[in-house]
């Protein structure tokens, strides 16, 4: 019995410490809330938008090809006897590249010469005579009959010295072709053939190529998607060309260096290519130092247009959420955040450029992301290099093509 009463007083003892001890502790932490200041709100780095005029451009693959191409023939059959050029150089139009042997087709001019004086000497005996007889047939001295055969044999004659003329106008002409030269100025290339080849006329083995290097040719292709765009951005007024500036092409060569010299976009073929699903553009480039030569891989950059109200953002103010669409934070008038879902057209330099999503005045969220949500209030303060690095990048840098979102 007495053993009751003693555990029963230390369990009431304990049960009266824990009860002060509690109320200790919570009036501590009751006082330490009430005694801390307020969280101060997130600062974040905001951007303005600000529309501004922007050329937007696109990169299309391409090769180089030359301005000018002639295969070297020959147009008579024969055996070589010399090259007169070195391979690899440079040579003017005219100027000697093969003589094949003459001496067969000297013989066959000869040959047509003489025929010719042959009949040429026949012309006058028998112009004579048939005038002769055509004053005898007046007085029935001669028959009817000799005076058309005279006649007859007079056009013969004359008919004759027509065909040698011909004939030796041709022999002269392969004459000539024995000696074979460029039909254009420009680089040759190696020779196929040696002293002593035998070929034939319009042989489709080419004996050499020249190449017009001074300008190039780079055909580039551009899928007829990018096409309709370009067209469907024009006929909403969303772009504008520049008809001055509109055909400068800039080209990019394998190595990232940019050509120094600008070209222009000579034409726009009709025609989509069925395996690829695209158009050729040609371009012209002016080549004086002969740097560029053909089969060469570039980069084409071409000008689309010139967008007078592009609103571009830094691409680190954008992120994605779960279903990969872009989005961006911005705050409104009251310093709170909300969320803009955006349609991005390309990157430039390192922004984006915004097609829908964002209008001028917005300030949108560049640094601080992290630590806000929607609806969160915060304090703004300006991203200091944003601005400046954006204007620049947007006027020097290329405009690539990139999926809208």
């Amino acid at each position: 019995m007495e053993f009751h009463k003693t555990f029963y007083k230390f369990l009431k003892w304990n049960v009266v410490v824990a009860t002060l001890l509690a109320g200790f502790f919570l009036g501590g932490c009751e006082s330490t809330e009430q005694s801390q200041p307020p969280r101060p709100a997130p600062e974040v780095a905001v951007v303005k938008v600000q529309p501004q005029k922007v050329v937007l451009t696109t990169e299309l693959p391409g090769r180089t090809s030359a301005f000018r191409v002639a295969e070297i023939r020959p147009q008579v059959s024969g055996l070589v006897q010399k090259r007169l050029f070195t391979e690899g150089s440079d040579v003017k139009a005219g100027q000697a590249l093969y003589q094949i042997d003459p001496a067969p087709f000297q013989a066959v001019l000869d040959n047509a010469m003489a025929a010719l004086g042959r009949s040429e000497a026949n012309l006058l005996a028998i112009r004579l005579k048939a005038k002769r007889l055509g004053e005898l047939l007046a007085s029935k001295a001669v028959s009817q009959q000799d005076y058309d055969d005279a006649t007859a044999a007079l056009k013969q004659v004359e008919a004759d010295i027509e065909y040698w003329k011909a004939m030796v106008k041709t022999a002269r002409i392969n004459l000539g072709n024995t000696t074979i030269k460029a039909s254009i100025s420009g680089r040759i290339g190696k020779s196929s053939v040696t002293d002593g080849a035998l070929v034939a006329a319009y042989q489709p083995m080419a004996l050499a190529t020249i190449q017009q290097l001074n300008s190039m040719y780079v055909d580039v292709s551009q899928s007829t998607t990018e096409v309709l765009r370009l067209r469907r951005r024009l006929e909403e007024g969303r772009l504008a060309q520049d008809e001055i500036n509109g055909k400068n092409v800039r080209i990019i060569l394998d190595d990232g260096t940019e050509y120094p010299i600008e070209g222009t976009l000579q034409f726009r073929d009709v025609t989509v290519d069925l395996t690829t699903g695209s158009v050729i553009l040609r371009l012209v480039f002016p080549n004086p130092e002969n740097f560029l030569l053909p089969g060469m891989f570039v980069r084409a950059v071409v000008e689309e247009g010139v967008n007078p109200q592009a609103i571009l953002v830094p691409q680190e103010a954008v992120s994605r959420n779960p279903k990969g669409n872009p989005v961006a934070l911005i705050v409104d008038a009251e310093d709170k955040v909300q969320k803009r879902m955006l349609t991005l057209d390309r990157a430039i330099g390192n922004t984006w450029l915004v097609s829908s999503g964002l209008v001028p005045g917005d300030r949108v969220i560049v640094e601080g992301l992290q630590k806000v949500r929607p609806g969160a209030s915060v304090k703004v303060v300006p991203f200091e290099n944003g601005s400046e690095e954006n204007s620049s990048e947007s006027k020097n840098a290329a405009a690539l093509p990139a999926k809208s979102n």
